[in-house]
């Protein structure tokens, strides 16, 4: 059993698809999030689309870095967190604005106060005012905070994100078929809407990336960090603090800043993509949970994809894997592993994509391909050997 296993997590969620197989799979089963009828206004040419999301584990480490320096900066960094997982999930469908957002927020009162939630919900606004910018438009209604210490260790950043959009500028991955190319575009990096260097991790794996890369002293200090059943071998088990720093491209990194640089969200590259190319997308996946796996989930036939032109291993992953252990075959199921958006299109239009992605300072390449098959199979390639997922 996996170390991811062992902590109570899966990257892949088969219990959580196993509960949810009878309820209804939407318009188009193959689309990236969940698509309905025009349920509000009743129009045939409309959808309806409601999304949730979070930061997931990443506010734990938020928790910990606050305590350790008193930096309160981190948590508009969740705030973000929890704002991109959602949003870059329906950039999948197509939809690019008018949405809106409510944010659900269970505290832990005794350990968290109200400057933390002071800073999300800032951050929250700040993050829509930043995107606003760039013609994606967010409504923020509020939302609910709750004060749950016996249900919440310290606390959980949440929120759910609504649009009505119009039938004939969705993208469902119906298109996806032989012959196609898949584009990555680089989760690691400084983007020109960025205002410092990102990581890459994004908000998939935290609780990998907590207990693998960090020092056991925070388990002995922060005890309400982690699951007090689990056994001690898989709690903060690597040798790093958050205030450790590394080099990365002749400029010094704290340990911990990287493991919270907010999810990058791809808005502004998708939202000129989708005005400008629309007809040549043929399907969009982000990399969230299941990593470089989770494009197998939404094919519309039994397909064959090949990627072996994948970006290079930022240092952060690096630092997980050589914590921990894991093999390539659990990193690549885990983690994005340098690119967290992937498109499907034609050779002639990748390349337009990438030379659109670079006037933001974000790498684009082809990583990959997509062929005809009995069964649908995944083979990753690169200078580790060889990863097939069937």
């Amino acid at each position: 059993m996996s170390l991811y296993a062992q902590r109570g997590v899966s990257a892949q969620k088969e219990e959580v698809h196993a509960a949810i197989q009878k309820l209804d799979q939407g318009l188009y089963p193959h689309a990236f999030c969940k698509i309905y009828a025009d349920y509000l206004c009743g129009d045939p040419d409309w959808v309806n689309i409601m999304h949730a999301d979070g930061a997931g584990t990443k506010s734990i480490l938020a928790y910990l870095y606050w305590k350790e320096t008193g930096d309160l900066s981190v948590w508009k960094g969740i705030a973000q967190d929890a704002i991109a997982m959602n949003l870059d999930d329906l950039l999948c469908i197509g939809v690019t604005t008018n949405l809106l957002f409510s944010s659900t927020i269970d505290r832990n009162k005794s350990v968290i106060n109200g400057d933390i939630l002071k800073a999300v919900i800032d951050g929250t606004q700040e993050f829509f005012d930043q995107l606003r910018k760039y013609g994606v438009e967010i409504h923020y209604l509020g939302g609910e905070t709750a004060d749950v210490g016996d249900v919440v260790r310290t606390i959980a950043v949440n929120g759910t994100m609504t649009a009505r959009w119009p039938k004939n500028k969705l993208v469902t991955n119906e298109k996806i078929a032989p012959g196609d190319v898949i584009v990555g575009f680089g989760s690691a990096g400084q983007a020109s809407y960025e205002t410092s260097y990102n990581s890459g991790l994004g908000s998939n794996g935290l609780t990998s990336a907590r207990h693998d890369v960090l020092h056991h002293q925070y388990a002995d200090s922060y005890p309400e960090t982690y699951e007090p059943t689990l056994k001690k071998e898989v709690v903060y088990l690597g040798k790093n603090s958050l205030t450790d720093e590394i080099n990365i491209g002749g400029e010094k990194h704290q340990i911990g800043k990287l493991l919270l640089s907010p999810t990058r969200t791809y808005a502004p590259l998708l939202k000129v993509f989708l005005e400008e190319y629309f007809n040549g997308i043929h399907g969009i996946i982000h990399c969230s949970g299941g990593g470089q796996t989770k494009c197998m989930k939404y094919l519309p036939r039994p397909l064959s994809l090949i990627k072996d032109n994948l970006f290079e291993i930022p240092p952060i992953f690096e630092l997980i894997r050589e914590n921990s252990g894991a093999d390539f075959r659990e990193m690549y199921q885990v983690f994005n592993m340098g690119h967290r958006l992937e498109i499907f299109t034609s050779p002639a239009i990748a390349e337009e994509l990438i030379a659109i992605a670079k006037t933001m300072d974000i790498e684009g390449r082809i990583v990959g391909s997509v062929g005809a098959a009995d069964k649908s199979s995944l083979l990753i390639k690169g200078s580790f050997g060889e990863l097939l997922y069937a």
